[in-house]
């Protein structure tokens, strides 16, 4: 009797364990966040994300489309009274926005097309609230070629706020944003944002 209670013992502990692992892996995030291979929803099963500058009374456009299986973005910048104007591709990490931990990668890596403009990315993370996440210009040549960059979280810093270390277990979404002081257009294709 005491040894099939043991055995009951065991195999539960088993289960357990087993049930663990699973959930734990599961809850793993992968390093590509979008190939843009399906129209809407990013490589997570999450549905992109648009916003711009007219939250805050400016009258940025973009036009929008995914083509073979890269992100064309284009438009113009039309900011607000004495602000930046931007506009915004938000990629989701999770789709109720929660945070996820992004701690096993070094940082961000894109492959992006630049035909004009100035373009940011930021690590959007559940300890600011200020919406003064932390971001990195990226230097792209624009030369109609399709360029790898890859932006360290150390190198990442806020704008205005006091600088604090990224907190990379607080991860929700990244944002490649288009911006500018002055009327300007821009222009740009994304072909994979994710980690590395």
């Amino acid at each position: 009797m005491k040894i099939s209670i043991l055995n009951r013992v065991k195999l539960l502990c088993m289960t357990s364990l087993l049930a663990c692992s699973a959930y734990s892996y599961a809850n793993k995030m992968a390093p590509i966040v979008d190939d843009f291979s399906h129209p809407n929803n990013n490589s997570l099963g999450i549905k992109r994300q648009f916003l711009d500058d007219k939250v805050a009374g400016g009258n940025s456009q973009a036009t929008i489309k995914v083509i073979d299986g890269k992100l064309h973005i284009s438009g113009e910048i039309e900011p607000p009274r004495g602000q930046p104007g931007w506009a915004s591709s938000v990629l989701l990490l999770n789709p109720e926005g929660l945070p996820q931990d992004v701690s096993k990668f070094s940082g961000i890596r894109l492959l992006i097309k630049l035909r004009s403009g100035n373009i940011s990315i930021s690590a959007n993370s559940t300890d600011i609230s200020n919406f003064d996440y932390h971001s990195a210009m990226l230097m792209v040549q624009a030369d109609d070629k399709f360029h790898e960059i890859k932006i360290p979280f150390d190198s990442m810093k806020r704008t205005w706020s006091e600088q604090t270390k990224l907190n990379t277990t607080t991860i929700n979404s990244l944002s490649i944003v288009s911006f500018g002081m002055q009327k300007t257009p821009f222009e740009y294709q994304l072909d994979e944002v994710g980690f590395y």
